[in-house]
C-alpha cells in the first residue's frame, strides 16, 4: 500500500511557494532587551510576521524588580511567555478590576498586542510563580498580571494574531 504524503506534498507545492521563515537570534534579543530597557520601555516587539492566514510576532518584555502590572485582557492574541531570567508571581484567569477598553488605535494595539482592555488588578485568578526557563501560555481572552516581581523578570513573548489585527513588521 502506497504512502498518501507523496500525493499531500505534491498538492502542497502546487498551492503555491511556502512562506519564508523568519530568524531572530539571540544577539538581536539581547540588544533589544537592552535597547527596551535604556529607553524605558517594558514590551518591545522583535519581528512579525504573515505565517500563513495568521499573524505570529516574538518580542521581548522587561519587568523591573518590585514592580506589577495592573492587569490586563488580550481579545484576540494568545500570548506565550519564555522567562529568560528573573522571577515573580504571574496570576491568570480571574476577573479583571475596573476594566477599561483600550483605543484601537493606541499604539499597545497596534503594534503589540491586538485589541483588549486594561484593568487596576485580577479578583480571583490563579498565582504562579515563575522562575527563568519558564514557560506560560496565556490564551485569547483570559486575564493576566504580574502581582509581584521579586527579582528583574525578562521574557520572550511569541504571539499568536489568528485574526491579523496586529501590524506586520
Amino acid at each position: 500500500m502506497a504512502s498518501a504524503l507523496p500525493i499531500l506534498w505534491i498538492l502542497f507545492q502546487a498551492a503555491g511557494d511556502p512562506l519564508p521563515a523568519a530568524d531572530i537570534s539571540e544577539a538581536e534579543i539581547q540588544a533589544t532587551v537592552e535597547d527596551g530597557i535604556a529607553a524605558g520601555r517594558t514590551d518591545t516587539t522583535i519581528r512579525t510576521i504573515d505565517a500563513g492566514g495568521h499573524h505570529v510576532g516574538v518580542g521581548v518584555v522587561h519587568r523591573a524588580a518590585g514592580g506589577v502590572t495592573g492587569g490586563a485582557v488580550h481579545n484576540l492574541v494568545t500570548e506565550i511567555y519564555h522567562v529568560l531570567d528573573g522571577s515573580g508571581i504571574l496570576v491568570t484567569g480571574g476577573r479583571l478590576l475596573n476594566p477599561q477598553v483600550r483605543d484601537d488605535a493606541a499604539s499597545t494595539v497596534v503594534e503589540i498586542n491586538g485589541p483588549g482592555v486594561s484593568g487596576d488588578g485580577i479578583e480571583g485568578g490563579v498565582s504562579r510563580r515563575v522562575d527563568k526557563g519558564d514557560v506560560v501560555i496565556i490564551p485569547a481572552g483570559t486575564p493576566h498580571r504580574w502581582s509581584a516581581v521579586f527579582s528583574p523578570v525578562t521574557y520572550t513573548v511569541v504571539r499568536v494574531d489568528p485574526e491579523r489585527v496586529v501590524a506586520l513588521k
